[in-house]
């Protein structure tokens, strides 16, 4: 028995160190050298051989079918690598490309690039780009296509996220011909496969609720160990103030009247947006804020597009790096007018950048290049994209200075022209009133051109009332520090035994719930202005984390009182991680691939395993805090940690699978090793330890559980950050 427990341990901890190590090395020597010396070698499936022979074996010689929930929930990891090894050896994949008129029966191979033969041919009907109303932005890859064999046909549509299926053969829309006339279909032949992983999958889900909800597993044995233990709060409620910019007196319009402006409707970012949107993001991707000097976003916009002189001399350009030393001698913000007499260095530097020298400061000099960029297409004018034109049934949106259609009327000719010019000489006359009169000319003219595309009133008014939600900086400071100073005062008050403060307490609570409805707030606007559950990207799915934070701490603060300061630094931290890329991601529509359901359960669900996690970190945080000489204390907190890691391991688990559930539904496969993938399968084994108390009895010990949940966290942030800004990947957006 002693030698299949190190059997067991050493392929356990050798596959989490190979693919640790893989990632690394994809990174440095590329994907498919990765995919050839370590994913797909001969030695890589040993080890997974190994670890679950060995596996099995242990089950039955540990007479765990005499416990139904957790037999089920290991076979059906078992089930689950059948399934993938069936897939493996039987599994067919490869793609196969068809055109209007040349029909096609043969596939080429994913693997070796051999060819297969279909037992019918494939006939393109259509090949169709669906955008979204009234942008160039594709909605939809559709592909509709007939297959036909000597004795019958079928017709069947394939979309992304749409799959077709005819005799057991699946075909997912992957690509097009730029002409429109024919498709490439990612093709799938794995029918066994995939009804020995299903039933691996749905065995898994089913084993893991019962785990959580049985009387005599361990979920609910532990949840009966803290019934019986006696934690106490002691908090501190800690306020800041934050100083308010000087008002500036750069020439703009008055900030009523930019109001006005930015309520109208631009095509900016392959949608329809306020006006409002383009100048905040304008705003905030140069000078890093979304109002300047006291100015609103809308003021600066306005300013630069009627006094662009006047605005070059400003110094509201942020530099970082080597383009701040180079272009602003070290000042942190510069002029347009020193992006431009420092020309000659920003152009050699983007020069050899591109040309794949190693340059230092690389990414700086690309920002410093991409936000001179922005201002030379505002003066230029292709930025402001506020005039749309019906022709032959599509709207196509155009700025003054656009070249227009030989066949438009003249007097909309005149009036896309016209319009901004009249702007710029009623703004430099101060005739304020007459200005707000073209403004609204502009606004009807957009109604009565694009009235079936243009967002609702409602639509439209929600984002103005997002673009103005400028708290959460202040709310996740002010997060982090409460939390912060709650979690010392309460360890110390933990270590001397002190009774909770349940006024305090209360107070706390409040605090915590009014930041909770302004963050589901905007994260509701967000989500009803992209006309999508906003989990897309890092920005929003760290404002979710956030809120899952707050509605953790709130509805188990009674049970946990140790949660509530937890719950103030978690999601005051992940507030100020959304805030980091509140720059450059923008309120976009999604990826055709990525409108799916699944993905945002997949989201939903993995947030709320890391923000568990996080928990489980700064629990073991507190118990080294307490220290040894109060046992006691430690081991109750080993007793709330051992707790949380059940459902915080279980949703992890799930996201994981339910992800590759989207995979096999997206693109056909259910795992393609991707770092991401790589890293969240790693941090799945390494909280899974714990658990396993015959294998790893050390991790039951109080002291030295907690030290492992602080470590095993890292896992955690390299899966989302280290894969996010390192490592790359097809992840790498979330």
């Amino acid at each position: 028995m002693k030698a299949l427990k190190i059997t067991i341990i050493t392929a356990y901890i050798a596959a989490l160190a190979v693919m640790a190590a893989a990632t690394v090395v994809e990174k440095l020597f590329g994907t498919p050298f990765a995919s050839e010396n370590i994913y797909g070698s001969v030695w890589f499936s040993g080890i997974w051989t190994i670890l679950a022979i060995a596996g099995i074996i242990y089950i039955f010689r540990q007479r765990m079918f005499a416990r139904p929930v957790r037999f089920v929930l290991h076979l059906a990891f078992v089930t689950i690598l059948t399934g993938a090894l069936t897939t493996h050896i039987f599994g067919l994949q490869g793609t196969t490309h068809v055109r209007l008129d040349e029909p096609a029966n043969m596939a080429i191979s994913s693997n070796g690039g051999q060819f297969i033969k279909l037992p019918f041919s494939i006939e393109l009907n259509s090949f169709e780009i669906e955008t979204y109303p009234g942008t160039q932005s594709p909605m939809d890859y559709v592909s509709r296509i007939t297959f036909k064999t000597d004795s019958d046909s079928a017709t069947a549509s394939v979309s992304m996220n749409k799959i077709a299926e005819y005799r057991n053969w699946r075909f997912y829309q992957s690509g097009y011909d730029p002409d429109g006339y024919g498709t490439y279909l990612s093709v799938s032949h794995d029918p066994a496969g995939i009804g020995i992983t299903y039933v691996g999958y749905a065995l898994l889900f089913l084993s893991m609720i019962l785990m959580l909800v049985l009387p005599g597993e361990g979920f609910r044995q532990t949840l009966k160990r803290l019934a019986n233990s006696k934690l106490a709060l002691v908090a501190i409620v800690f306020s800041t103030l934050f100083p308010i910019s000087a008002m500036a007196g750069t020439a703009t319009v008055p900030r009523p009247v930019a109001a006005d402006f930015g309520r109208l409707h631009a095509y900016n970012g392959s949608r329809i947006c306020p006006v409002q949107t383009v100048a905040r993001n304008f705003c905030i991707k140069l000078y890093g804020k979304p109002n300047y000097k006291g100015m609103s976003a809308e003021q600066v916009f306005v300013g630069w597009i009627l006094n662009p002189s006047q605005w070059a001399d400003e110094p509201m350009i942020k530099l970082k790096g080597e383009a701040r030393n180079s272009i602003g001698s070290g000042r942190k913000y510069v002029s347009y007018n020193d992006l431009i007499t420092n020309g000659s260095k920003l152009d050699n530097a983007v020069s050899d950048i591109f040309s794949g020298k190693d340059v230092p400061g690389a990414k700086s000099w690309r920002e410093a290049d991409e936000k001179l960029n922005i201002i030379q297409m505002l003066l230029n004018g292709q930025m402001l994209k506020i005039f749309p034109h019906l022709a032959d049934n599509q709207i196509v949106w155009y700025s003054s200075a656009d070249n227009l259609p030989l066949d438009m009327p003249d007097d909309e000719w005149l009036f896309i022209k016209k319009s901004m010019d009249y702007v710029g000489e009623l703004a430099f006359t101060h005739n304020y009133d007459s200005l707000t009169h073209i403004i609204g000319k502009i606004g009807q003219y957009q109604a009565k051109t694009a009235a079936s595309v243009l967002p609702s009133a409602s639509r439209t008014k929600a984002e103005i009332i997002f673009n103005t939600l400028n708290l959460t900086k202040i709310l996740a400071m002010a997060l982090t520090t409460i939390g912060i100073v709650c979690f010392f005062v309460f360890t110390i008050g933990l270590a001397r035994r002190k009774p909770t403060n349940r006024p305090l307490t209360i107070a706390l609570n409040t605090v915590l719930g009014a930041a909770l409805i302004y963050n589901l707030a905007a994260i509701g606007l967000r989500g009803y202005i992209g006309g999508h559950l906003p989990l897309s990207n890092g920005t929003e799915t760290m404002q979710f984390m956030s809120a899952c934070a707050m509605m953790l701490t709130l509805c188990l603060h009674r049970r946990f009182a140790l949660i509530t300061p937890f719950g103030f630094i978690i999601s005051g931290l992940t507030l100020m991680v959304s805030m980091m890329g509140e720059s450059n991601p923008q309120i976009t529509h999604l990826m055709p691939v990525l409108a799916s359901p699944l993905l945002s359960i997949h989201v939903c669900v993995l947030m709320l395993a890391y923000t568990l996690l996080a928990f489980l970190m700064l629990n073991g945080v507190a118990a080294l805090i307490i220290g040894r000489n109060n046992a006691e204390q430690v081991e109750t907190l080993y007793v709330v940690s051992r707790l949380m890691l059940y459902p915080a391991l279980f949703l992890l688990t799930a996201g994981i699978f339910i992800g590759a559930i989207w995979a096999n539904q997206s693109w056909g496969r259910y795992w393609g090793w991707d770092p991401k993938e790589v890293w969240a399968l790693i941090t799945m084994l390494i909280y899974a330890m714990p658990l396993h108390a015959s294998l790893f009895p050390r991790l039951q010990k109080p002291i030295v559980a907690h030290i492992f949940l602080i470590v095993a966290f890292l896992s955690v942030l390299i899966t989302y950050f280290g894969v996010n800004f390192l490592l790359g990947g097809m992840h790498s957006y979330a």
